[in-house]
């Protein structure tokens, strides 16, 4: 009889001694010493299963079973021997172990076999997680090591950041220094700029980089439902809440939760956000108990802190909570240098994404002096989805300038940037100008096609015309 698990094929025949044996697992089934004749017991004995009375287990070796199976976890781990084939050599094991009872023995045996089996994967799979986590943590270590010598100057990746630009070093050195400790942070750069890939950067420099990372973007969810997404809830609590839901707060537990746009969210939630931050502890919907949790909160936004919390989108408090550590991302407009390194970046990413027939081997020169003149406003997303763009109607092995999406200025080298604005403007300028200039510039563009524009821009439609009654823009 053959067995097809993950994509293999397992003969139950000749079994699951020779498989087990190939990815470091030896067994110890318990059953009856007595209950285990001749010719069975001498079977399993051939095929690598070592016999042991279950009087032993209670007799005080349990400890010991533990421990052996802990140290077969780490020895998996180190392996890197794929947990799937873990269950199932141990499950195919417990198939064959149980067709080996003689039949008439005592039921109670199955039971204990039951529980001894529990018992088994549950220490084995806490120990190989645990031991892969740390795996993990020291391979991250390692290389972070080796990259710290080539010095930030000559990094063009960290930790998904591409680019070598002067305007990305701050950013840089300020994950370094707020990875090493748990306090909250705040993210601040306009739409596209890569907030979520700072705060994974950060998440993959803590010290528990392989603990969950957990992200909400708040401006996607209502407001009368992002309390009981954050926080949970109770079963009844309200219409349709049939079943207790732990909420994001505690799905993030040891890890990192990520607030994408954390202005979006309404006052009163966020009074609650302070008081979870400040008393480390949550209440879910329809409880009166206080649940602890243990969790960094990264927060986002693309507005202004300041002038969010002059215009009432952000509480005053909650903003001095969030911006100890605070995190200004740049514009791509302000480290165009990155722009062949991103290109680079994103190729090699479609290229494994998209699986094309001819894959793309770079960007015609032409067409990379045009990328290099544009403002993109809609930022690195843009840049992206334009790459993404010359991967679907190009033709050939090279993006050309006329595989760049036709809605965007750059396939015609439109709106060069100049790097440095005029002293007396500059120094005035808040993210909520830069902004509106942005929708203006790509509204200009697409000749006033709003839909067009919130594509430039990287944005829904719904989000561009809630910008344009924010501006006023017409």
């Amino acid at each position: 009889m053959n067995w097809s698990i993950w994509g293999r094929s397992w003969a139950h025949s000749r079994p699951i001694a020779e498989k087990s044996s190939t990815i470091g697992i030896s067994f110890t089934c318990s059953t009856s010493a007595r209950s285990v004749r001749s010719r069975k017991a001498s079977s399993l004995r051939s095929a690598g299963w070592t016999l042991t009375p279950t009087g032993t287990l209670r007799a005080g070796t349990f400890e010991q079973f533990v421990i052996r199976m802990r140290q077969i976890g780490v020895a998996l781990a180190e392996r890197r021997v794929p947990f799937a084939e873990v269950v199932a050599s141990m499950h195919l094991f417990e198939e064959s172990a149980i067709a080996s009872f003689p039949s008439g023995v005592d039921p109670s045996m199955y039971r204990v076999f039951d529980k001894v089996s529990h018992c088994r994967i549950i220490a084995l799979s806490e120990t190989y997680f645990r031991d892969q986590a740390a795996l993990a943590a020291a391979r991250i270590e390692s290389l972070e090591k080796e990259a710290d010598l080539l010095g930030g100057q000559l990094r063009t990746n960290f930790h998904g950041l591409v680019g070598v630009a002067p305007a990305m070093l701050r950013p840089r050195a300020r994950i370094e220094s707020a990875a090493g400790v748990r306090g909250t942070v705040l993210i601040v750069g306009e739409s596209g700029t890569g907030k979520e890939v700072i705060a994974r950067a950060l998440h993959e420099c803590s010290r528990s980089p392989m603990a969950p990372f957990v992200a909400l973007n708040c401006a996607a969810i209502p407001r009368d439902l992002i309390e009981s997404e954050l926080f949970g809830y109770k079963r009844g609590a309200f219409g349709g809440a049939a079943i207790d839901y732990p909420g994001l707060f505690r799905a993030a537990e040891g890890g990192t939760l990520f607030l994408d746009e954390i202005t979006e969210m309404s006052a009163a939630t966020q009074s609650k956000l302070l008081r979870a931050l400040q008393e480390r502890t949550v209440r879910p919907v329809g409880s009166i108990r206080e649940v602890p949790f243990d969790v960094r909160v990264i927060a986002s936004s693309n507005r202004d802190p300041k002038a969010a919390v002059t215009e009432g989108h952000l509480r005053e408090d909650l903003y001095y909570r969030l911006q100890v550590n605070l995190i200004e991302v740049p514009p791509l407009r302000e480290r165009l240098e990155d722009v062949p390194l991103l290109a680079g970046h994103f190729i090699a990413l479609f290229n494994r994404r998209m699986m094309r027939a001819q894959p793309i081997i770079g960007i015609e020169p032409r067409a990379l002096e045009a990328m290099s003149r544009y403002g993109w406003p809609g930022n690195v997303r843009e840049l992206s989805n334009a790459i993404e763009s010359g991967f679907t109607f190009g033709d050939s092995n090279m993006v050309r300038l006329a595989d760049l999406p036709s809605t965007s200025a750059v396939a015609a080298g439109a709106m060069p940037v100049s790097r440095a604005a005029p002293a007396d403007s500059a120094s005035s300028l808040s993210l909520t100008d830069t902004e509106r200039d942005l929708i203006q510039r790509a509204l200009a563009s697409t000749r006033g096609n709003r839909l067009r524009a919130a594509k430039l821009l990287g944005i829904s439609r719904k989000r561009l015309y809630a910008r344009l009654r924010r501006y006023r823009i017409k």
